[in-house]
């Protein structure tokens, strides 16, 4: 449908929305108009009565409330969009308010189970050099999948130990490496990262390769984490998101403040960042033997 062509156009070159959040909404809007077609209702004929029923078939399906509020977020915005554009007149989400659910605390590791995943790695070998490399820069600077696979050698300053990282909406921000992941870095990219692009058939200035030698994929990066989770015997579900949640944790943990941590993370919101005050559960048992006379 050229209406939706055009919206995604709208978030890509416009609102410049990473390309995993453009999948995901072209996926929502997607379910939408499955939904409508099933009644013989056009995208652009909904009422207020099409958007109840599709909430009650979202509640039949049993999805998350985070799901559902997502979805409606995506669809509202649509029709947004077409306002503005002049191809309806009004918005017929804008009395819907889907529910988003319970805030749920991240998931994030422990220093200890950090220690355990960056030992499990064999680094004898070219992919095990990158592996290391990868890991020590997801949890060093918090970054995203996206902006990591995003990464280009000219990104890279290890005089300072910085990073540009590349975010959302086109903005960028400078994040500090420190010294494990400058050494890291150093080690793929001298050593390993030449080895890997030997198979390549063209050269790229992307910094993290696959073992053809081309861009490693959001979709690469998590298949590695999850070979070197089966490699330890912790019970770990690992992604790249948990690693970015230990990161935030850490520094609340160990000092930071959340304004700090806020511009490290590339949140536009403090609101985002507010989530990572949780304190763990050793942090807080420590706080209270200090705290509590009858500790």
């Amino acid at each position: 449908m050229e209406a939706i062509k055009k919206y995604l156009h709208y978030l890509t070159y416009e609102k410049r929305y990473s390309e995993l959040t453009i999948m995901s909404y072209e996926k929502d809007i997607a379910n939408w108009t499955v939904f409508l077609d099933s009644r013989g209702v056009s995208v652009f004929d909904v009422t207020y009565r099409e958007v109840r029923l599709f909430l009650q078939e979202c509640h039949r399906k049993k999805l998350a409330r985070t799901s559902v509020g997502r979805t409606m977020s995506a669809i509202k915005m649509f029709y947004r969009f077409l306002v503005s554009e002049g191809i309806i007149v009004s918005n017929p989400i804008t009395l819907i308010k889907a529910s988003r659910g319970v805030n749920t605390l991240p998931k994030f590791l422990y220093e200890q189970e950090m220690t355990a995943l960056f030992s499990a790695i064999d680094t004898s070998d070219a992919l095990g050099k990158r592996n290391f490399a990868l890991l020590e820069l997801l949890y060093a600077t918090g970054i995203r999948v996206s902006e990591c696979c995003a990464l280009k050698l000219t990104d890279f300053d290890f005089d300072s130990g910085t990073l540009l990282v590349h975010g959302k909406g086109g903005k960028t921000r400078y994040v500090p490496m420190g010294e494990f992941a400058v050494s890291a870095m150093e080690a793929y990219l001298n050593e390993a990262r030449v080895e890997l692009m030997k198979k390549a058939k063209v050269e790229t200035d992307v910094a993290f390769l696959n073992y053809r030698g081309t861009a490693l994929t959001d979709r690469g990066v998590r298949d590695v984490l999850v070979r070197i989770t089966e490699q330890t015997s912790e019970n770990i579900k690992l992604s790249p998101h948990m690693i970015r949640h230990t990161f935030a944790t850490h520094l609340l943990n160990n000092g930071a403040d959340l304004r700090s941590v806020q511009e490290l993370l590339g949140h536009a919101n403090l609101s985002s960042t507010q989530i990572y005050t949780h304190v763990s559960k050793d942090r807080l048992k420590a706080v209270y033997e200090k705290s509590h006379p009858r500790a």
